[in-house]
């Protein structure tokens, strides 16, 4: 039998409806160029300090969405892709999902990096808050880098969301309702699961974003 059970805790929910809005926000800008690039440089900026908090919360965060939790190794991919690994033993990201979700996490940063070491290109008024920290050639390369890794980004949202249409029509699971709600609907045994207290979230947020401040304010 079937029954709705707390998967999701709200800042993981909160950190990924954020960085969805940051992402699109980030490409229109971007295509936009002219003085949309202010804009888009201040994303870049508030992208950073989220990418760190999800990082940090991905060790001290709530069970699900601590990377231990869902980055398994080949057997449990194995046991996945037999249908062998039952809802309630991996709740939250299955083990293809978990290393997907390292690797959008691991694009991402290469991204954000790429984008405050780069210099404007075309306008040569938006550059990188760290642009001056390196050689003109450098950060000039560094602007080709972030065109590049762009498109690795938009093929791994286009897999995400086949994944989730996928879900949806096969295995009649509604992760985008998941991830909004927090809850999940599995069958057998409901998981005991840990949520860390909400202080830690924002704690985390709060050292998250001074860290950043104080990288991009020491150059």
């Amino acid at each position: 039998m079937k029954q709705l059970v707390k998967v999701w805790d709200l800042p993981t929910r909160l950190f990924h409806w954020a960085l969805v809005l940051l992402f699109a926000g980030m490409w229109f800008s971007g295509k936009q160029g002219g003085d949309w690039m202010e804009w888009h440089l201040r994303g870049g900026v508030a992208l950073a300090a989220l990418l760190l908090f999800r990082l940090i919360w991905g060790v001290l965060g709530s069970e699900t969405a601590r990377f231990g939790n869902f980055l398994k190794g080949p057997q449990a991919l194995r046991r996945y892709l037999k249908g062998e690994l039952s809802e309630s033993e991996q709740p939250g990201h299955n083990p293809m999902g978990g290393w997907m979700v390292a690797l959008m996490l691991t694009a991402l940063t290469a991204q954000v990096t790429t984008g405050l070491f780069s210099a404007d290109v075309n306008a040569y008024l938006y550059d990188g808050p760290l642009a001056s920290a390196i050689s003109s050639e450098l950060a000039e390369q560094m602007n080709s880098w972030h065109r590049l890794n762009f498109n690795l980004l938009l093929a791994l949202a286009g897999v995400h969301l086949a994944a989730i249409v996928l879900y949806r029509l096969v295995k009649k699971q509604n992760l985008v309702k998941a991830m909004l709600t927090g809850y999940k609907s599995i069958e057998g045994e409901a998981p005991n699961l840990y949520f860390a207290p909400a202080v830690i979230a924002l704690v985390t947020l709060i050292v998250a974003a001074g860290a950043v401040y104080f990288v991009l304010t020491r150059f």
